[in-house]
């Protein structure tokens, strides 16, 4: 007689059944992801601890205004000569790979899921940083209608949830608005781009007094953030600070 045995069909549900249901159980209790910029398995994390170890750090001794490297965190020469209208730049890392490939993947390819792992990112430092003067309002960098309405999203107000929960800050969505249509800044010239920003906001609400704190993904030459504070303060703002996710380095 053969020991090869025939499952019927009634037999074979419940088994299938329950491999299923124990399959989902164990997904449940150990989260498979697979790392945002890499693909390997990241566990519960959206970028592995390898991709997020190659990030790079911001400049370790950096001008308090505007985050490029200076000797012992003094002025650099650009702000000591032309100040420009925001008070600090924080930045949580300089602009290079892997962490560029991460931010155009959230800004081109629609990866929303960065923008919560750059969000959760700042979470973690920000409370360090306002300590002694925690912002009235979370302002995050606007977009143009056109742009808004091509990329579906503003990668900045996607990054600013997580936090603006985290420092109970409103997020002000309605405070300020970008007016004018401007040509791409990564497509001009350094020189070029004040020029090409001027005028570009528009205030909708006094902010007497109120300490600002704008959040962008990258700050470049700064005269995007520049444009947005000079706006600011002619509305009122006390101090107006930036907070980046990453400082973009002069070469």
């Amino acid at each position: 007689m053969s020991n090869n045995r025939t499952w019927d069909t009634g037999t074979r549900r419940p088994i299938l059944s329950f491999l299923s249901h124990s399959w989902h159980r164990l997904d449940a209790w150990f989260p498979r992801q697979h790392c945002l910029l890499c693909r390997a398995t990241s566990g519960a994390a959206l970028v592995c601890s390898d991709c997020a170890a190659e990030m790079p750090p911001a400049a370790a001794e950096a001008c308090p205004i505007c985050a490029l490297p200076t000797s012992k965190h003094q002025l650099c020469g650009q702000c000591l000569s032309h100040p420009p209208h925001f008070d600090r730049t924080y930045s949580l890392w300089t602009y290079g790979f892997p962490l560029d490939t991460l931010i155009q993947s959230l800004k081109y390819g629609h990866q929303l899921a960065a923008a919560r792992w750059l969000g959760e990112a700042l979470v973690a430092k920000a409370p360090v940083l306002f300590t002694n003067d925690l912002p009235d309002l979370l302002l995050p960098m606007p977009l143009s209608p056109g742009h808004l309405r091509e990329r579906g999203f503003n990668q900045a107000v996607e990054i600013a949830r997580p936090l603006a929960r985290c420092l109970g800050l409103p997020l002000a969505l309605d405070v300020c608005e970008r007016v004018r249509e401007t040509q791409a800044q990564t497509s001009l010239p350094w020189k070029l781009r004040q020029k090409n920003v001027r005028s570009a906001f528009e205030c909708r609400q006094p902010l007497d007094g109120k300490h600002i704190l704008v959040l962008d993904d990258v700050m470049t030459t700064g005269a995007t953030l520049n444009e947005l504070a000079r706006t600011l303060k002619k509305h009122g703002a006390r101090r107006v600070s930036n907070l980046v996710c990453a400082r973009a380095l002069k070469h």
